[in-house]
């Protein structure tokens, strides 16, 4: 199992439908499965049920998924790695690759975002910083690879993700695409 994790906006989705398309793998987004199973937004789930209900069916999906033995690139929630029983889980069964983005970046991409519940607050700037400081020390403690995101576009990402798993011997090598001949060759 190939797992995503990274602050919301980092690209975990993007790139991990990407990297699962490359290398012929299922892809599941956690944040995605959970919406399905219980038929409404993870954000109204937030506010009807509060943030410890979801954490417990998040905690519930990634024990399901890491013990199904399945190879698939699954893509974490933002929070997913709050839970000590969660980063334990992912890293067991699986590699986890942590797409580590700034504070700055992260706004930067998600400045116009109304459907991640943390960020809907007075000053969403000042909320990832602080969800930075509080989470990047426990992605970082969890992870077997940091891929640094920086200003990438999701196919350098996508580029990156798939070298490393290759150097690392996780997957075969994906096939190159032939060169594109230039106009006048």
């Amino acid at each position: 199992m190939i797992v995503l994790v990274g602050m919301p906006g980092s690209g975990k989705s993007s790139a991990g439908r990407q990297v699962a398309r490359r290398f012929g793998l299922p892809f599941v987004d956690s944040d995605h499965e959970i919406e399905q199973q219980i038929g409404m937004s993870i954000r109204e789930y937030f506010e009807t049920q509060g943030e410890q209900a979801f954490r417990d069916l998040e905690t519930a999906l990634l024990r399901r998924v890491a013990e199904s033995g399945e190879q698939i690139v699954l893509s974490t929630g933002g929070g997913a790695l709050l839970r000590e029983e969660n980063r334990e889980i992912l890293r067991q069964h699986g590699t986890v690759l942590y797409l580590r983005a700034s504070p700055e970046e992260i706004y930067r991409r998600l400045r116009h975002d109304t459907k991640r519940p943390l960020l809907q607050v007075a000053d969403p700037r000042q909320k990832l910083q602080e969800l930075f400081q509080t989470r990047d020390p426990l992605y970082l403690k969890a992870a077997h690879y940091v891929i640094d995101t920086g200003r990438s576009s999701i196919q350098v990402l996508v580029s990156h993700i798939a070298m490393q798993l290759e150097m690392a011997g996780l997957v075969q090598p994906s096939p190159q695409r032939p060169a594109r001949k230039h106009p006048g060759s």
